[in-house]
Parts: structure tokens; sequence; C-alpha cells
């Protein structure tokens, strides 16, 4: 199961677990009250990584057994569902989070979510952006520093200009292209990039990879000149070859990745998401 549960005592402080999971032999999801102390004076913290329908009911089994017994429910879902379907039929943005507000969680703490039209859609959310972390985990670390950002293309702009600027570097755009007649897409560029340094492109999601290896091929620099921070590491079909393209990646727990990607670095979101539980 990808929910797990911890318990705070009243004054913040993690205590004895008063959850634990299980499922009935039909499949049923269900918690059970393993630590019967303090009832009502805790803060009950569920983490949802992933996607899964199921850890999604457990995860509504969870709220409603901490509402019966007083205390204040907070989820972790560092990873909204939905949160790339914000548009079109289904409104899949929508459905998941009526299904996370139908549940009634005192508050919900996401990082870095890929559309503003799913934060506007979930109830008592509060947003974890990406800059501290990636300039913790990845620009203020030992090594070679990097020159610059990259920007893969126009959705990545905002979040990749909060982290140059976060980060005192200068900031670079790239695009895609598509075909105007098969809506495909058919190339990338870069803006002129400096003769020397390390470049460090920044996105919230790596599905399948395509877009970042075009970028690569795009600057025409060697693998040793860049890296890769995506919030959130999908890593489906060929993304394992981005190591042919990327120095260093790097991304977050908030999602199960789907493959191994060779030298990739996680970075546990944990002391991030809960120090923003009111």
């Amino acid at each position: 199961m990808a929910v797990e549960l911890s318990t705070w005592d009243a004054q913040g402080t993690p205590t004895t677990t008063t959850f634990s999971t299980m499922r009935f032999p039909a499949g049923e999801a269900h918690v059970k009250v393993q630590d019967d102390a303090d009832a009502g004076a805790t803060t009950e913290i569920a983490t949802l990584r992933g996607t899964s329908g199921d850890d999604l009911v457990l995860l509504g089994m969870w709220a409603d057994a901490v509402r019966q017994r007083g205390a204040r429910s907070v989820a972790l879902v560092p990873y909204l569902p939905g949160a790339r379907q914000d548009r079109g039929l289904p409104f899949g943005a929508k459905v998941y989070a009526d299904v996370l507000n139908g549940f009634g969680i005192d508050q919900v703490i996401a990082f870095d979510p890929h559309s503003p039209v799913i934060v506007g859609l979930v109830e008592r959310l509060t947003v974890v952006t990406s800059e501290q972390v990636v300039r913790d985990a990845v620009l203020d670390v030992e090594g070679d520093a990097y020159a610059g950002i990259i920007a893969p293309d126009k959705g990545a702009v905002a979040r990749a200009t909060a982290v140059a600027e976060s980060c005192g570097l200068p900031l670079y755009r790239a695009e895609k292209h598509r075909n105007p007649d098969t809506g495909k897409l058919d190339g990338f560029t870069c803006e002129p990039l400096p003769a020397d340094g390390r470049f460090l492109v920044v996105d919230d999601i790596c599905d399948g990879g395509g877009t970042f290896a075009g970028l690569a091929s795009a600057t025409g620099l060697p693998r040793e000149r860049l890296g890769l921070w995506v919030s959130h590491g999908v890593f489906s079909g060929r993304a394992p070859q981005l190591a042919e393209h990327f120095a260093e990646i790097v991304t977050t727990d908030s999602y199960p990745a789907q493959q191994d990607v060779p030298g990739l670095r996680t970075v546990p979101l944990s002391p991030y998401l809960t120090k923003e539980i009111r």
C-alpha cells in the first residue's frame, strides 16, 4: 500500500501511530485502531504517493476514522492526481478533486502541482513550491556549481524562473515546436547558452522523457554539462535513456517511479511537507 500513517501529539511531536491499514479478503480497504490513547488530542497524518484508486479509497477510510475519533486529519498528497487533466472531457482534475474534497480532510498538502486549475479545486489545500527543495538538494550541494537554469518549454517558465531567482542564476528558455498540420512535435530550440558551465533543466513532471531528450539534443551540450530536476518522476517508456543525456537526474519521492533510471537521485519530501502542517 502506498498510504503511510503517522500521528502527532498535541505538542506536534511524533508519537505512537493511532491507526494501521489492512484489506479484507474481498479487497475492501480498512483501518484499525492500534493505539487507543489520547483520542481527539492528536493530529493524524496520512501520506499518499502515486495515483492508485485503491489507495484513494483507503485514504477516505482513514479520514472517516479520524473524524469519528475527533482528531485532526492532514493528508500529504505530494503528487495531486488529475493535475494534468485540467480541461476537456472528462474534466479529470475536478473528478479527483471531488474525491479528495468528499473525504472532508482538514488539510491537504501538495508539492508543485502541475496546473493551477486543480489548486483552485481542492479544498483546504496547502501548496509547497519547488524552489527551496531544488536549492537544498541540487544547487547548494558540494560539486561543480550550475551556471544557469533552463526552462524546457513555455509551461515550465514560471517554476524555472522561481528556481533561478531563488538561487541568483540566469534563466534560459527552450521551446517545443509542433507541426501545425499534424500537431506532433517536430523539433526543439533553446536560447544560446554560455560556452562554459553546467545547466540545470527544471520542470514538474517527467513521464516518458521525450521532451527532455529532445531539449538536450537541441542544446548541443554533452551530458556532463546538463542536469535534470523534475518534481515528480513517473519515468515511463524510454525514460531510462535520459541518463544518456543528463549527468545528474534528481526527483522526489512523490510518485513511485515506474522504471529504474541509471544514476537517479530521489529527495525525500516529508521534511518540506510536514513543516506546513497547521
